[in-house]
């Protein structure tokens, strides 16, 4: 682990930014007491705490709640920025209906097992083929991609059923360059997460922080999975929670304990006064 020098100074963050699911979300969906009185304690002290996230907005209001928060969130993996408050859109960076749908036609290409699904501020839908792992409702269009790719969406989502979320990262990229879109995934099961080209949580956070005169040096950040990795670089300093996945523990500064310990917490207690 290394850890980048500070100046001789105390130095307190500015902006706290961090990730929900796997970093202050626990195993069994709740955010600690803990958690969120040293969420509290930042902003009393003046931080501009984010929630930086890959869910989309509708699955941000209950759990919004469960962190005291009621700002601004970066939704989609940056797509999207939620004020919670209002609970309405307030930027969007979508991805083209014409890219989403080379990219589609690409992958399959490749993969022809893939099953497509897309996320919009307005909801999602999915083909037959894609196997969502949380419940739909009679509102949820099912449908081949061309069909679904009528409007510019948040997020293109790519599910194998026989491939680890890794090796289907790797196989993605073969065929799809960062310069046609930004491909991730945050999750352990094989689920690709497609942005417009540039999108990713840093790009919308550098937006956001420079409405308030801030930047990546006034912030800390804290994830767990790839598509936290733009956003840790981004910040002046990176935490990992000590679940996290391989390639995040090997790029970070400092490794607090997992989301289940209230590894987010015991940082932010070092920088704010509870």
């Amino acid at each position: 682990m290394c850890f980048r020098l500070l100046p001789d100074q105390p130095w307190s963050p500015r902006v706290v930014a961090t990730d929900l699911d796997g970093t202050i979300v626990r195993s069994d969906g709740t955010i600690s007491d803990r958690t969120r009185v040293a969420l509290r304690a930042a902003e009393d002290a003046g931080a501009l705490v984010v929630i930086v996230t890959g869910r989309p907005p509708r699955w941000l209001s209950g759990i919004a709640d469960e962190a005291g928060h009621r700002g601004l969130a970066i939704c989609a993996n940056g797509a999207l920025v939620w004020d919670l408050h209002d609970q309405r859109v307030v930027a969007s960076y979508p991805l083209a209906v014409e890219v989403a749908s080379e990219i589609a036609a690409a992958l399959r290409a490749e993969l022809p097992d893939l099953g497509f699904a897309v996320e919009s501020g307005a909801g999602f839908a999915h083909e037959a083929a894609y196997r969502p792992r949380w419940a739909t409702d009679e509102r949820t269009v099912v449908a081949q991609i061309d069909e679904l790719l009528t409007q510019p969406v948040a997020k293109l989502l790519a599910r194998h059923e026989g491939l680890s979320a890794d090796e289907l990262l790797a196989r993605a990229r073969r065929v799809v360059d960062d310069s046609v879109a930004t491909l991730t995934h945050s999750s352990r099961e094989g689920l690709l997460e497609i942005s417009a080209a540039g999108v990713t949580k840093a790009s919308t956070l550098t937006a956001l922080c420079a409405e308030h005169g801030l930047t990546g040096d006034d912030a800390v950040a804290f994830g767990d999975m790839p598509n936290d990795l733009p956003m840790l670089a981004w910040a002046r300093h990176a935490v990992a929670v000590a679940n996290a996945h391989p390639e995040v523990l090997a790029a970070v500064d400092e490794v607090t304990g997992s989301n289940d310990a209230d590894g987010v917490a015991t940082v932010l207690e070092r920088f704010f006064d509870q």
